[in-house]
């Protein structure tokens, strides 16, 4: 008994030592004015979307900072992959953990957003895209409409004539 007492304490402390010892995490996020560090590699960025904006062709881009053309780092989700990533409008105001490569373009660093799972934190609980979002017309909504088939449109319809017999008429009984 004496044995299984002690053996209890050692877990319960080795336990506690655990829990409350932080352990080095890797694939630490690192803050986005530091990404341009890590082109070429698959980080974790964190920061704060301080606006979403739509590109010229449906491209949604995430802004970490007041003026896009200074900033270091920036998001882009395709048009193609906002079904796969949900409304990223809702991430503007958020901190999030976007995981993914990180590529350069156009002198900055950039993550190419095309799943939900590359987002963490707060950004991990946007709602899906809805039916309704037309990729095509750049965000608008368009629910589709219902209208009846315009007459005039169609060309009109020969009138028949009157119905033909399908019996002989042309014997009339002569013959007998």
């Amino acid at each position: 008994m004496k044995r299984f007492c002690r053996w209890a304490i050692q877990a319960c402390l080795a336990i506690g030592i655990l829990l409350f010892i932080p352990l080095p995490t890797f694939g630490q996020c690192i803050p986005f004015r530091d990404a341009k560090n890590h082109i070429g590699s698959t980080k974790c960025i964190q920061g704060k979307v301080l606006r979403v904006q739509e590109g010229k062709r449906g491209a949604m881009f995430l802004d970490f900072c007041e003026d896009f053309r200074t900033c270091p780092f920036t998001v882009v989700v395709f048009s193609r992959d906002l079904k796969h990533v949900g409304d990223v409008r809702y991430l503007q105001g958020k901190d999030v953990e976007i995981h993914g490569p990180i590529q350069e373009y156009d002198g900055r660093a950039e993550i190419i957003l095309s799943r939900y799972k590359q987002l963490r934190g707060d950004g991990a609980r946007i709602p899906p895209l809805s039916k309704d979002y037309d990729v095509e017309r750049r965000g608008r909504y368009s629910a589709g409409t219902f209208s009846h088939p315009s007459t005039g449109s169609k060309p009109a319809r020969k009138r028949q004539g009157p119905p033909v017999s399908i019996e002989d008429t042309s014997s009339n009984g002569a013959d007998e």
